[in-house]
This record gives structure tokens, C-alpha cells and sequence, in this order.
């Protein structure tokens, strides 16, 4: 008998994380399908479906193809999950709403009699309307660009209880992107982004800057995913396996960012974090010469330090937008406060702690004019306000090493 077709359709599929997380629930033959629009209804005629999922832009084009439509998927007008019965018709679902629901639920965030306001009025803001609609929400917003409710008018709906968005602005490669600023709502206890790729957007920075609960769309990926999996094998899968998943995609996905004063070893606890963990390292001063075509003193001899700092902030913007790297900064990238959200959006971020007596100051502009006590009273709120963790690095390579990738694996993954 032919092995059962499982898998994602989808007409662009290389940023997928679908493969991964499906293997890791168990189901070994999921794969991607890319498919043009002439292909789908030959795909979809194949006798051999075990279950799929549907992503952009056949989430309404499938709906013609199901002998039954879930209510709430009707409800939406969208389809993401396609189960066969024992004759071989498609019936079709949308998981996508079990999956926001559950990252509402997971960050505290009750629609219960709450305004909402919902960006974009795409495909997956349908789906945050319909979940928002039937979790009690008393008031739903759609904010669009060209709509009755638009990003000129914002401002009167300062009263907003929770914001959703549901488009692309501020997913990578376009870090850092945001359509709105939080300060002017004044009531709002929840924001929600289906957007994981960055791990913070700019969106998320802001509510976490605010207190505000909030989360992003990873887990919703992999919630959506888990009730797919119920329903192609009829399982029941627990929430604890959602957590698992999204703890090893968060760790892959998370950068190791080391920062610290000049000479405090950062380069070669980097070279042996990466040795250690298979991870590729990315040195931002490798890459501040590397554009500039010379050394770093002879970049400061030359244009003066606003200009090395110009450029470090460039490649600091480059390193952060990558996933599952290990990143070395210079030790005064603390110095300019827009560097902390590009370190900080996929990154955990490890101060290293030295003997100031131990630094080094060859090669090194900053620390040859200044010394290390009175830099580093200059710096240590800096460094404060940037770090995650102050790591000791007085002893070994080794000890050092172990000790972040200890915290790392402990504390990533939330």
C-alpha cells in the first residue's frame, strides 16, 4: 500500500517551521508541498491524503475541494487543516483559531467583554475576529490601511483593551517595522502578534517595555499544528507536548549575545561556545572591518569614534535579525541605546564579568585613553540595562562556557 500523503501546502514554503514541528509529534513522512495554483486541484485529487495543512494562498481556494466544512471554519471563511474520511473525502478545519485562543490563554488575556482591535483584515484577521467574537469580546475593531478605521484615526479607539495584529509589519527580514505606539492606549492589558520570526518585534518590545502581557506567534504555530495532528490520527494530544515544541524551537531559534568591557573575553568564549554547540558565531567587529576595509584604530584614527559607532550599529542590525547564532559585540556596544532591541529581539543576552586588573588595552582605542575603572563606572548601567545574565569569567574557558550553556538551555524556551 502507498504511504499517506501528510504535509503543508502552500505556494512559498522555505521559511516553514511546520516540518519540525510535526516530526517532533511524531508524524516521521510530513513534508512540504509548494504547489503553483494550477496544481492544487490535482494535488488535492490524490488518493492518498492522510491529512494536510494549508497555508498561504489556498486557505479559501481548498474550501471548494471538502466535502464538509467545520462551523467554525465556515464561520471564518477559511480552511488550514484537510482530513480525509475512510472514502477518501476532504473535510476541513481551522486550527489556526485554536491556536491564537490557546497563546491568549497561555499569557493571561480574557476577550471576555473586552474591545479589540485587530490589524489587518487579511485571512488570519478573520480568524483573530472570529475567536475574539466567540470568547466574548464585546467590541472588535479592524484596522487597515485604507478602511473606515485606518492608522490616521487610531486615536479614537485609545480604549482598546487588546491588540492583535495579524500582518506581516515587523517580520523578518523587515525587523524593527511597527504600525502603531502602544503609549496611546492607555487600557491596554494584552497584545497579541502572530508574527515568530523575530522572537520580539518591535510591536512586542514595546508592550514589554510597558508591562503589558503580551506574546508572539510561535506558540500559536505549534498549537495549530497540535490539533491538526488530533485530528489527522484521532489522538489526543496534551498541552504539555505545545510547551515542549515551542521550548525546542525557541532554544534553536534564540541567539546567544555576549557583551562585557574591552579584554574581557568575549571573542574566545564565543570561539568556544560555538565549538561546544555546532552554532555559527558572528563577530561584530570581524564585520565593522570587513565593511570598512580597516582596522578598528585605524577607524578611529581616521573618522573618529561616531563614526565606528555608526557602523557598528549597522552590523549589530545585521547580526540580530539571524536565528540560533552566537553573537560577539564590542565592548562599548551598550554605549548606543538602539542597539539593545537587535540584540535583544532574538537574543539572550550574557554580560561577561572579568577583574578589571585582567583587561587588556592593545589594539584597543577606547581603553589606551581611558582607564578600565573609569570606563567601567561609565559603562556598568549599561551593561546592567542590556544583560539578561552576568556571567563570572575569572576562571575557565571551560567553567565560563558551561555556565551559559547551562543557563541557556534551563532559561530559554518560556
Amino acid at each position: 500500500m502507498a504511504e499517506k500523503i501528510y504535509g503543508l501546502i502552500g505556494e512559498t514554503l522555505k521559511h516553514s517551521w511546520s516540518v519540525p514541528i510535526h516530526r517532533a509529534l511524531g508524524c516521521d513522512s510530513y513534508q512540504l508541498y509548494e504547489l503553483k495554483p494550477e496544481e492544487l486541484g490535482a494535488f488535492l485529487s490524490k488518493n492518498r491524503i492522510g491529512g494536510l495543512n494549508v497555508t498561504i494562498p489556498y486557505k479559501k481556494a481548498v474550501i471548494p475541494y471538502c466535502a464538509s466544512i467545520d462551523p467554525y471554519a465556515e464561520s471564518i471563511g477559511s480552511v488550514n487543516t484537510l482530513v480525509p474520511d475512510e472514502v477518501g473525502k476532504l473535510h476541513g478545519f481551522n486550527t489556526d483559531a485554536l491556536g491564537l485562543s490557546y497563546i491568549a490563554r497561555r499569557s493571561g488575556i480574557s476577550f471576555q467583554d473586552a474591545k479589540v482591535i485587530v490589524l489587518g483584515s487579511g485571512g488570519t484577521s478573520l480568524t483573530a475576529r472570529a475567536v475574539a467574537r466567540n470568547e466574548g469580546a464585546r467590541e472588535i475593531i479592524v484596522i487597515s490601511r485604507n478602511g473606515e478605521n485606518n492608522y490616521e484615526n487610531l486615536s479614537r479607539h485609545a480604549d482598546a483593551d487588546i491588540l492583535i495584529n495579524t500582518t506581516p509589519v515587523g517580520m523578518y527580514p523587515h525587523n524593527g517595522e511597527c504600525l502603531v505606539n502602544l503609549k496611546a492606549f492607555s487600557a491596554l492589558r494584552g497584545v497579541l502578534d502572530v508574527v515568530y520570526n523575530p522572537a520580539r518585534t518591535a510591536l512586542l518590545l514595546q508592550a514589554e517595555g510597558l508591562g503589558i502581557p503580551h506574546s508572539d506567534g510561535l506558540p500559536m504555530l505549534v498549537a495549530q499544528a497540535v490539533a491538526a495532528e488530533e485530528k489527522f490520527f484521532g489522538l489526543k494530544i496534551e498541552d504539555t507536548e505545545i510547551e515542549r515544541i515551542t521550548a525546542m524551537l525557541r532554544r534553536d531559534m534564540t541567539n546567544i549575545v555576549l557583551i562585557g568591557m574591552p579584554g574581557s573575553g568575549k571573542s574566545t568564549i564565543g570561539a568556544a561556545l560555538a565549538q561546544k554547540t555546532g552554532r555559527e558565531m558572528i563577530d561584530i567587529d570581524a564585520g565593522i572591518v570587513k565593511t570598512a576595509g580597516c582596522s578598528i584604530p585605524e577607524i578611529f584614527s581616521r573618522e573618529g569614534e561616531d563614526a565606528f559607532r555608526k557602523l557598528e550599529s549597522e552590523e549589530v542590525r545585521k547580526a540580530g535579525k539571524e536565528t540560533g547564532k552566537i553573537i560577539m559585540t564590542g565592548g562599548g556596544v551598550v554605549t548606543r541605546e538602539e542597539n539593545y532591541a537587535p540584540l535583544h529581539q532574538n537574543g539572550r543576552i550574557y554580560q561577561l564579568g572579568r577583574n578589571l586588573s585582567k583587561l587588556p588595552v592593545d589594539g584597543r582605542p577606547i581603553s589606551q585613553k581611558t582607564s578600565a575603572e573609569e570606563l567601567y563606572r561609565k559603562r556598568a548601567p549599561l551593561y546592567a540595562a542590556f544583560r539578561d545574565v552576568l556571567v563570572d569569567n575569572d576562571s575557565t574557558v571551560e567553567d565560563t562556557v558551561e555556565a551559559i550553556w547551562r543557563d541557556f538551555n534551563e532559561n530559554t524556551g518560556n
